[in-house]
């Protein structure tokens, strides 16, 4: 890596080179049990393996070298600004879908966006310039510019049948009985006549909309915290925090891409993001906030179904979460 980079204009260039980079440094790994070796936890509370760290050191490396004027915000590290004076902000997952890389699996993704800070130096999902996902074992790139559309030209199914659905959720970090609660009756719909998957990378399931392999990538994760009391305790499930509930104690803690493709995203994590960068502190997550795509196709999701399911799910939810789960019962009393 040689010589300074500034962006200037598009931020195309630095993307594709920096997820291009981040793919190359990563593959060697793919499938190495030695990148299974935890080595601490990352900003955004998620465990850190020995495979994302190698990731995010070569991301900082890597624009210090080639554009030491960007900032950029990875889960690991955070905000990273250079002197508070950055015009332009990457937002970057070096690997998404860090347990299928471990393994050696498709489903493993580098993902970077480019948004530029305004005066205030906030970015809003309407300020990304250009989204880029490469895959990691194929290196199949998905790429999309404002005004430019997605390259390749997405391939949406046209699938309208709710029992035929092709699907994808996600369960790592999530309590399990939560999630199945909520979407119970969307798998039991269509786990027959369609599928159902946990691939492991949200990223992946979205870009499986995109080449039209799936119909729907579905998180009900933050949606769940928000309506339902008491269930965002739940949704931590770090190791020491099990740990400390099985031992009777309690733990508390503080794209554009889509669009172009025709999905939704949510603005969560640009508001986090903004807040960041003007020097805010980052409100904990016990999940990553990764976006989830909504196709605008004739798929059989329809906002008012889906709605209306998880509506009904959602109070049986609540009812689970008055009770507490098994495992953050205290050690005394009754078993």
């Amino acid at each position: 890596m040689q010589g300074g980079m500034t962006i200037s204009g598009s931020p195309r260039g630095l993307v594709l080179e920096l997820a291009a980079a981040l793919r190359n440094e990563v593959l060697p790994a793919l499938g190495d049990h030695a990148g299974r070796v935890h080595t601490g936890a990352g900003k955004g509370g998620d465990i850190t393996f020995a495979i994302d760290e190698r990731a995010e050191a070569f991301l900082e490396r890597f624009l210090a070298e080639r554009a030491p004027d960007v900032a950029f915000y990875s889960e690991d590290r955070g905000l990273v600004s250079p002197g508070g004076h950055a015009t332009w902000v990457l937002v970057v997952d070096p690997i998404g879908g860090t347990r299928p890389a471990m393994a050696g699996l498709e489903a493993a993704c580098v993902s970077v966006a480019a948004a530029r800070l305004d005066s205030d130096r906030e970015a809003r999902m309407g300020d990304v310039e250009t989204g880029c996902v490469v895959e990691i074992k194929s290196g199949r790139a998905f790429v999309a510019e404002r005004g430019r559309g997605l390259d390749p030209a997405p391939s949406l199914s046209a699938n309208r049948d709710l029992s035929r659905m092709f699907w994808a959720y996600g369960l790592r970090g999530r309590p399990v009985r939560a999630i199945a609660e909520v979407l119970g009756e969307l798998i039991d719909a269509s786990s027959v006549g369609g599928g159902t998957f946990d691939l492991g990378s949200a990223t992946y399931d979205m870009t499986r909309i995109v080449t039209g392999q799936l119909d729907a990538y579905i998180e009900p994760g933050p949606r769940i915290v928000a309506e339902v009391p008491g269930m965002r305790e739940e949704f931590d499930l770090r190791p020491g925090r099990i740990g400390a509930d099985r031992r009777g104690g309690r733990c508390r803690r503080h794209g554009r891409l889509w669009q172009g493709a025709g999905g939704a995203v949510p603005a969560r994590l640009w508001r986090r993001v903004s807040a960041l960068v003007r020097g805010g502190g980052e409100p904990g997550a016990a999940r990553s906030d990764r976006p989830r795509a909504r196709p605008r196709h004739r798929a059989a999701t329809s906002s008012g179904l889906v709605a209306g399911m998880f509506r009904s799910a959602c109070c049986r939810t609540l009812l689970l979460a008055s009770a507490r789960w098994p495992t953050t019962r205290t050690s005394s009393g009754a078993a």
